[in-house]
């Protein structure tokens, strides 16, 4: 329980509570020091004494590990602007090249100083304005739709420059996913960040999930890239193709209405989704029974992709059922 204060009144009618002095003196509050008051959407009192004092930096220091990418990683997550990584002997390429891979799949890290013993990482994105979560998630949503699209008809006509074209974007896809992720959890850090953009810590919790989900439907996309070069460029027969080309629509229709549906809280849309289940579970069948009457080379990897293809429709049914 925390610390508890009685509300006490002047004679004038104003009410007022005492701070804990112990609190007063770690913020340097005095007699006539300015605090700001804020009401959260949910009633509570927010006391802010640095309000008007710029935040400074977060810096955090590394040392050369077996889990320094991982590291580097999760800093970057927990809103950390500056990032070192030191060590008491010289760097080697290896480590190095480890960093600069690592900066360049998290979006606004840059290397901005470099000796032979130590490596300094910065986030050089614009924090203010805030970016809003909405339209990262959107943007993130976009880029995974784009390669449902693009990773089926790699697979249909066996296009392998289309193919890895759409695996080299997922580095691409995963940078909105980490700097969403970064964006919410600075916002459940920061209360008045929380109450100035208009999202509460449990839809943080909601847009989490969403992105991570959104994240997953990126890798299986890849997979049925991975599938269209493993498959080196042999056709697929007329109704294999007409049936995958089905498959594929109805996937992006339900990903498609699941975002609208967690971004509207529309529980219709959401349950559109759910409905294409038996669209989605047909045509699958259909396609399983095709694939058994082709060659034993062919078929693992018709079936393997459009498993793949199942799982974003799963997916985007996990998207839609955040709504409720």
């Amino acid at each position: 329980m925390g610390d508890l204060r009685k509300v006490q009144q002047t004679p004038t009618g104003t009410f007022f509570v005492c701070v804990p002095k112990d609190w007063a003196q770690k913020n340097a509050l005095k007699k006539g020091s300015l605090v700001n008051l804020d009401v959260t959407a949910d009633g509570k009192l927010l006391v802010d004494s640095k309000y008007d004092v710029e935040q400074q930096p977060r810096s955090a220091s590394l040392s050369v590990g077996p889990f320094l990418g991982r590291e580097i990683v999760g800093h970057y997550l927990l809103g950390y602007d500056i990032i070192r990584i030191e060590s008491k002997d010289r760097i080697d390429s290896y480590v190095r090249n480890l960093v600069k891979s690592t900066a360049e799949s998290l979006a606004g890290l840059m290397i901005v100083e470099e000796t032979t013993s130590m490596i300094s990482l910065q986030c050089l994105m614009q924090q203010q304005p805030f970016t809003s979560p909405e339209k990262i998630l959107q943007r993130n949503h976009a880029s995974a739709a784009r390669m449902i699209r693009d990773a089926a008809n790699s697979f249909v006509n066996g296009d392998i420059d289309l193919a890895k074209n759409v695996i080299e974007r997922d580095v691409e896809n995963n940078k909105f996913y980490f700097l969403l992720v970064r964006i919410l959890r600075t916002i459940i850090q920061n209360p008045r960040l929380s109450e100035k953009i208009g999202i509460t810590p449990i839809e943080c919790l909601d847009y989490r999930l969403a992105a991570s989900l959104i994240e997953g439907i990126g890798d299986a996309c890849v997979q049925v890239a991975s599938n269209t070069i493993a498959l080196n460029g042999v056709k697929l027969s007329d109704e294999l193709r007409k049936l995958l080309f089905e498959l594929q629509s109805a996937c992006c229709e339900a990903n498609e209405q699941a975002l609208k549906s967690f971004l509207s809280k529309d529980i219709s849309l959401a349950e559109n989704v759910r409905t294409l289940r038996g669209k989605i579970e047909a045509n699958y069948s259909k396609v399983e029974g095709v694939a058994k009457e082709s060659s034993v080379d062919l078929m693992p990897q018709i079936l393997a992709a459009v498993s793949f293809l199942r799982q974003i429709y799963e997916r985007s049914v996990d998207m839609a059922d955040l709504v409720v």
